[in-house]
């Protein structure tokens, strides 16, 4: 693989490399098929027979999903997730779950952050 597309997919942090890893051998083990996505800078896996949460979920700078071919916005949206994987490193998993067990969905902070709109959460709740 090459070195430029690997550090652009865990944007540069050896924690998000880590979580890259085992996040495409999973995707492996659940029939994805892996491709590097220019634009949004990550691993899609897609067509996943199972394995993900809701309509897909990314750990470190790969996509998981089941969906064959997954949207421009939602690639933005999981991009984003990928840069927050690359912030928080190994810690993002847990603050995250944190994150949705206090405010699920759309109001979760970090999903706030990385567009509800392209994620298919719709506009934001109010307040």
């Amino acid at each position: 693989m090459r070195e430029g597309r690997w550090r652009r997919v865990t944007r540069g942090s050896w924690q998000s490399a880590a979580v890259t890893a085992v996040a495409l051998a999973w995707a492996r083990c659940w029939g994805a098929r892996a491709a590097y996505d220019e634009e949004a800078g990550l691993f899609v896996c897609a067509g996943m027979r199972g394995g993900y949460a809701r309509g897909g979920t990314t750990y470190g700078g790969a996509y998981l999903t089941g969906n064959p071919r997954p949207g421009r916005g939602v690639l933005r949206h999981e991009a984003v997730h990928a840069e927050q994987w690359a912030r928080h490193g190994l810690g993002f998993g847990p603050r995250y779950l944190l994150e949705e067990l206090r405010r699920p969905g759309a109001r979760n902070r970090f999903e706030v952050e990385a567009g509800l709109r392209d994620g298919g959460y719709g506009d934001p709740p109010p307040g």
